[in-house]
C-alpha cells in the first residue's frame, strides 16, 4: 500500500466537526483502501486502512480500545 496516489483522493470531513473545526478527513474513493488524515495539515501524512481495517478502527475508536494512547 506505499505507493498509492493521493492526488485523486476525494477527501471528506465530518459533519460533526463545525464550522471551520479542525478534524479527521477521510478519503473512501480510492480502489481497497481508506485514508484518514489531520485536516489541520492536509499535506501530511495520510493513514491508510483496508475496508476491514477500517471497520476495525472505527469500532476501536466507539469502545474506547485507544483511550490510554
Amino acid at each position: 500500500m506505499s505507493n498509492i496516489n493521493l492526488d485523486s483522493a476525494q477527501w471528506v470531513k465530518s459533519t460533526y466537526s463545525g464550522n471551520g473545526g479542525n478534524c479527521l478527513e477521510i478519503a473512501a474513493n480510492l480502489p481497497a483502501v481508506m485514508l484518514v488524515r489531520d485536516s489541520k495539515d492536509p499535506e501530511g501524512p495520510a493513514l491508510t486502512f483496508t475496508a476491514e481495517g477500517f471497520t476495525a478502527f472505527v469500532q476501536g475508536v466507539k469502545n474506547g480500545s485507544f483511550e490510554a494512547i
